[in-house]
């Protein structure tokens, strides 16, 4: 009797287990999330949206693309905080927003071995027809240089948490070293502890 009640207790136990199911829905991309005050999608559209459009209606800019489209790269943001943030993805959303603009056009200085690799196998290999070779020298170089930081400061009391992130961004001109154009944007994030816990 005992076995039997507790392979029932079991069986219902597994039944109803089994039967919870995990619903999957689409989200607004542009919506403000606040899940944690970790560093987040809201945050990368805030940073993004703030430095592309500084820069794009900064007096800088219009200087020195009134004769055309200068090139430039984007330097890595470095990640100055204590979390673990994809800087490429701010990068990325920048460096797409400025090209959207028209103003710019860029070079991927992440390529570069990828670029010598093909370029030296269609140079030596063989195999490569040579009217459709591309050419060594031939690379566009950049003249200015968009390059930043994340930092961030953290205080909990036990009670509170305040996360404080700030960007800074920098354009500088590769001719002569000047910093023609620098912005930041800081995000500020609280959470207050309530009495079960985060």
């Amino acid at each position: 009797m005992k076995m039997n009640h507790a392979l029932l207790i079991l069986t219902s136990a597994l039944l109803l287990g089994g039967c919870s199911s995990t619903t999957v829905s689409y989200g607004d991309p542009t919506e403000t999330e606040t899940v944690t005050v970790d560093y987040g999608s809201s945050d990368l559209q805030a940073i993004a949206d703030k430095m592309a459009d500084s820069m794009l209606a900064s007096p800088a800019t219009s200087e020195i693309t009134a004769g055309g489209r200068p090139v430039m790269f984007m330097d890595s943001i470095r990640n100055k905080t204590s979390e673990h943030i994809d800087t490429e993805a701010i990068t990325d959303t920048i460096r797409t927003k400025l090209l959207r603009a028209g103003k710019f056009r860029f070079v991927d200085m992440s390529k570069v071995a990828a670029i010598k690799q093909q370029l030296e196998y269609q140079q030596s290999s063989g195999m490569v027809d040579p009217a459709s070779m591309v050419r060594l020298g031939k690379q566009t170089g950049a003249r200015y240089m968009v390059y930043g930081n994340l930092a961030s400061i953290v205080k909990d009391n036990g009670k509170v948490k305040d996360v404080y992130y700030q960007m800074t961004m920098n354009l500088m001109d590769l001719q002569n070293g000047e910093l023609l154009w620098a912005d930041q944007k800081e995000i500020r994030k609280q959470a207050k502890k309530s009495t079960f816990g985060w």
